[in-house]
């Protein structure tokens, strides 16, 4: 078959609508169509269904979807195993991340061992990261665990806890610790629900018999420590930025009595093939997080 065939059929499979597949490809929409009538009829069934104004993939179409989607990611994979065979690393990894902070100085100590290899890092939902590595958009994520799915392997980092943040006016500034329970009735700026910062601290104030109804909601750390500083109200981040983004405004407090804790790690698609760069990556960001780890496991291998 045509992969070109291939091609254009993702593309509408993407937009499910013929002038904008057409757009991105860079032809025309009737020129579009007939190529998919042409793979249609060496198909030998429809693979697009018209409802209204929208298309929509029929049974056919989903599988052979699935099935493009497969003979590209392995094309590709033989691509980058090829390169590797004739020593070319890699130039380009894309990340997927729960906070940019967590990955910081491995950025920078990593561009520094490896300067020609370009870097795009997504801070993105625990969930949107989990979907990026399983359509390949990604080369590696780092989230907080579990993140269960049997396409996945993952590597614990390290245990992050949830601190309190509030401003150096605010009523509990100076506390050495507070309990989830006194924050009931506090004013605070928090993620949306589809963040598992956010999930993380819903099921700890369950736990304690409440529920957390925050006053605001912004999907940015920066963003929501922006307005901790402006004594709007306080919040519930990861110790790690909150440290690393110390201002002299800003007040950190553990909380107690449980700490709301959970465990940050690696994660990678399990089929993928894992070249140089991705791997050479992977050992710094251990090397970060567990030194005498990563040096124990250079001195067997």
């Amino acid at each position: 078959m045509d992969f070109r065939l291939l091609e254009y059929f993702l593309a509408v499979c993407e937009e499910l609508h013929f002038t904008k597949a057409a757009a991105k490809l860079g032809i025309s929409q009737p020129t579009l169509s007939q190529q998919i009538r042409l793979l249609e009829e060496r198909i030998g069934t429809p693979l697009f269904r018209r409802i209204g104004k929208r298309n929509y993939l029929t049974e056919a179409g989903q599988t052979l979807k699935e099935h493009a989607l497969n003979i590209f990611h392995e094309l590709e994979q033989a691509q980058t195993e090829i390169n590797e065979l004739k020593g070319m690393a890699r130039g380009k990894l894309t990340i997927g991340c729960s906070g940019n902070h967590l990955l910081t100085e491995t950025l920078i100590s990593f561009h520094r061992k490896i300067p020609g290899i370009s870097i795009s890092v997504l801070e993105l939902a625990t969930e949107e990261t989990k979907k990026g590595l399983l359509d390949n958009k990604l080369d590696l994520g780092v989230v907080f665990l579990p993140l269960d799915d049997d396409q996945l392997v993952s590597m614990e980092l390290y245990t992050e806890e949830l601190c309190l943040a509030v401003s150096g006016t605010h009523p509990l500034a100076g506390k050495k610790s507070v309990m989830m329970k006194e924050l009931a009735e506090e004013p605070l700026v928090l993620f949306p629900e589809k963040f598992l910062v956010r999930r993380m601290i819903d099921v700890y104030s369950k736990e304690a018999g409440l529920r957390m109804e925050p006053i605001m909601e912004l999907s940015t750390m920066d963003s929501i420590l922006q307005l901790v500083r402006l004594n709007v109200g306080g919040t519930i981040l990861p110790r790690t930025y909150l440290n690393l983004m110390q201002h002299a405004d800003v007040q950190i407090i553990p909380i107690v009595n449980p700490v709301p804790q959970k465990k940050v790690g690696i994660v990678y698609r399990k089929q993928k093939f894992m070249n140089a760069s991705v791997a050479a990556f992977i050992r710094e960001l251990t090397h970060t997080y567990n030194p005498s780890k990563s040096v124990d496991e250079e001195s067997n291998s």
